[in-house]
């Protein structure tokens, strides 16, 4: 199984999950999408979001169209950015079917990054929701106060799990970091990965000749 942490409000989230699927398949593995809250793990970390310093934003925009067009998935931008991905983050994590969940996280990335409208909205949330076969009843228990705890508890575990950012997948007790990062992942799973032990724990215990003061 691999777990492929997630929120909607990333972009890199967005193209990662277009692409895991078969990554996946080529050799007979499940994928577990776990909403989380990206800015819990920024926050966790002391780190700031891509979209939040304006160099990087800056940036961000063109690397994201060109992986769009080399993945040949659509890339529409959402009606604000930064958002509020809470609801959609909570309505993903109820407890559902797998093959629900699948065609849920589909419709909810695509309502915000393949020209959808956005997330936003509880109707729309709600509709997009349904239209995936979640009921009205399961609906309601997004808002709750165990709703809401689902996600925080998500957050939590993807942080032990040494994650930083969103999209990361865990498997084998190994973690991939982005959607550049598939590529690595498919050798992992093939048994060709070249990092080893060796070099791991030399970078561990490396020490530091100058470190960078702060200003």
């Amino acid at each position: 199984m691999i777990r492929f942490y997630l929120d909607f409000i990333s972009p890199y989230a967005y193209l990662g999950w277009t692409q895991i699927h078969a990554v996946a398949g080529r050799l007979g593995r499940d994928v577990e999408p776990i909403p989380v809250l990206f800015a819990g793990l920024l926050d966790a970390r002391g780190a700031r979001g891509p979209a939040e310093e304006p160099a990087r934003r800056a940036y961000l925009i063109k690397d994201l169209v060109r992986r769009a067009h080399d993945f040949g998935v659509p890339f529409v931008l959402p009606p604000a950015h930064p958002f509020n991905p809470l609801l959609a983050l909570r309505v993903a994590s109820l407890p559902m079917d797998a093959g629900v969940r699948r065609v849920l996280v589909d419709r909810l990335f695509a309502a915000v990054w393949a020209g959808g409208g956005g997330v936003t909205d509880r109707d729309v949330v709600a509709a997009i929701a349904a239209s995936a076969g979640v009921s009205p009843a399961a609906l309601a228990d997004a808002e709750s106060p165990e709703g809401k705890a689902r996600v925080r508890r998500q957050t939590d575990e993807a942080l032990a799990q040494g994650a930083f950012g969103v999209p990361t997948a865990v498997v084998d007790g190994e973690l991939f970091f982005g959607s550049d990062s598939l590529a690595h992942l498919d050798r992992f799973l093939a048994g060709r990965d070249p990092v080893t032990p060796d070099i791991v724990e030399r970078w561990a215990h490396l020490p530091s000749s100058a470190p960078r003061q702060p200003r």
